[in-house]
């Protein structure tokens, strides 16, 4: 989370400068409209405040309306698919963000409130950070993958088949109902890690997780290293014995448990390699060639007025 929020230059909150009392905005003037969508001059004020946090330069009161119109079409995009991240997502990436920074989540509110960001702005750039990526994939995803011609070119190129970890995973979940998330959560925390020390193992899992109160089995089958999602890859790589370290997410807390794993060269391994290879250069470049092809279009059929 804290890469996908602040990127490279990430924020070190002992380092800020923070105001000693709350920023205070002039009364709020339409100043962009996207389509029937309003940004106001107080949403321009909040984000440029943002990117002083984030130690921009430049001219930041033109960069942050660029990057409020595109958030304002990526939104009503992500509503029109229906493939927006929960509330309870967007929070639970908010206290991670604050964990990582050793701080509470009401600390860093009371720092975002100071700094002129506000709350409400953070957890709406967060939002749709977490739920553009569903719709490009969405959009993307199956054309996206490398073709056999490009396989033995990028093989050609290389000499030889790249190697990569290839795993054999189940998700165990100890479901939290949303609901019950403020009474539960610890109490599940403290469940999902005893039960690591008597996971008997993959085979035995589902007759294991029988024995416990509200815990479902997901079979996850064959992934390759490549393509574990960022969240859980830093947790494999650490994993004591057969388990990883649980974790909190929108649906509770939980851990993979690894039932295998070997080093592979096969043709769907090199493929995996080389695909994230191109996603590495597109994160470095700092945008993928299909975000940028879907924002000019959105940005094509828009209507943008500037006021």
């Amino acid at each position: 989370m804290r890469a996908l929020v602040f990127g490279a230059a990430a924020l070190v909150m002992a380092s800020f400068a923070v105001p000693s009392s709350d920023v205070a905005f002039a009364a709020s003037e339409v100043k962009v409209l996207v389509n029937s969508q309003v940004i106001t001059s107080g949403d321009i004020a909040k984000r440029v405040a943002f990117l002083k946090l984030q130690r921009q330069k430049g001219d930041l009161n033109k960069l942050a309306k660029e990057q409020l119109v595109d958030e304002t079409l990526k939104r009503a995009e992500i509503s029109r698919l229906r493939m927006s991240v929960s509330t309870t997502d967007v929070d639970a990436a908010f206290g991670r963000f604050a964990s990582s920074n050793k701080m509470t989540p009401a600390q860093l509110s009371q720092i975002l409130e100071k700094a002129g960001v506000g709350v409400d702005h953070f957890k709406s750039y967060i939002a749709v950070s977490m739920s553009w990526p569903r719709v490009v994939n969405a959009r993307f995803g199956a054309r996206s993958r490398m073709s056999n011609d490009d396989l033995v070119t990028r093989m050609t190129e290389n000499k030889t088949k790249p190697v990569t970890t290839e795993y054999f995973l189940k998700q165990i979940v100890f479901v939290v109902p949303a609901a019950k998330r403020n009474a539960i959560l610890n109490a599940r925390k403290a469940e999902a890690e005893a039960s690591r020390s008597k996971f008997p193992g993959c085979d035995q899992a589902k007759v294991f997780a029988a024995t416990m109160r509200d815990v479902s089995v997901q079979d996850l089958g064959r992934v390759l290293a490549p393509e574990v999602p960022e969240m859980w890859k830093p947790m494999l790589e650490k994993a004591s014995g057969n388990t990883t370290a649980p974790i909190v997410t929108d649906r509770g807390v939980e851990y993979v448990a690894i039932c295998s794993q070997r080093q592979v060269n096969d043709d769907v391994a090199a493929a995996a390699v080389f695909r994230a290879e191109d996603i590495g250069k597109d994160k470095a470049a700092g945008v993928s060639a299909n975000d940028k092809k879907y924002m000019d279009e959105l940005r094509s059929k828009a209507q943008i007025v500037y006021r």
